[in-house]
């Protein structure tokens, strides 16, 4: 399930829909009746079993959440309650996005693993925390703050690619609602050969590795690497002018 065309990600909505072999729907295209919910095919309505949404939480019902959406689908959740349609990423499941919860992964993986951390957690500070709130304050020039409900890169200061205006205007925001941001240190990202409008240029990269979880946790050899286009910036976000590269795995060692 898409917001559809206008979506920055849509294009990989559709590369997953055609790759796994199931249908790719937008709001329109589904209806509740009779506790179930049903999409519409040139040969008529198609009962529909298991939904995987790549559409928020506040847009999904707009009964109970945004009244305003035209994204959702309205008695979906009524269904899902009943047990008529089954969520593959359930309402609620972002919580794991809130970058508010940064701080304790660490403490998450001692508690529920009894392990320490092998890759060291990006230093975050929560700007809820008066003694936090006042360090991202007196280093806005140096540091990356971000909501913590943001996705996109949008909503975020780059503090040393930003400019003073910029810088001012982003401690506003933290002033009037310090509870909605985090603030982070600049990391120092990588560089890579791209091909661009003016040839071969370096441009900041970032790698995305994912996870599988069964019976087993396995790491994917490989990953998705962005890249900023835009000269010397470092947001790789798609939906900020990022595209992606090809990740080459060259040795598989699992001694690593």
């Amino acid at each position: 399930m898409t917001p559809g065309r206008f979506n920055s990600a849509y294009f990989e909505h559709s590369f997953l829909a055609q790759q796994m072999g199931v249908e790719l729907v937008e709001s329109a295209d589904l209806f509740i009746k009779e506790g179930a919910v049903y999409m519409r095919t040139t040969e008529g309505p198609r009962k529909v079993d298991v939904i995987y949404r790549r559409i928020d939480d506040a847009f999904l019902y707009p009964l109970a959440f945004r009244a305003d959406s035209m994204l959702g689908v309205p008695g979906l959740l009524s269904v899902y309650r009943a047990g008529g349609v089954v969520l593959a990423n359930a309402i609620g499941t972002g919580v794991a996005d809130d970058k508010s919860i940064y701080p304790y992964v660490p403490e998450m993986i001692r508690f529920y693993l009894s392990e320490e951390p092998l890759l060291n957690n990006i230093p975050t500070l929560q700007c809820r925390k008066p003694e936090d709130l006042r360090f991202v304050l007196d280093n806005l020039d140096q540091m990356v703050v971000k909501k913590v409900h943001g996705a996109g890169g949008y909503g975020m200061l780059v503090g040393p690619r930003a400019s003073r205006a910029e810088i001012e205007e982003f401690r506003q925001r933290l002033l009037a609602n310090p509870a909605n941001y985090i603030g982070q240190e600049t990391l120092a990202l990588f560089t890579c050969p791209t091909f661009v409008e003016q040839g071969l240029a370096p441009r900041h990269i970032d790698l995305r590795p994912f996870v599988l979880y069964g019976q087993e946790i396995r790491l994917v050899p490989g990953g998705l690497t962005r890249v900023a286009l835009k000269e010397g910036s470092l947001v790789v976000n798609s939906s900020q002018g990022g595209g992606t590269k090809d990740t080459w795995v060259m040795e598989d060692d699992e001694s690593c």
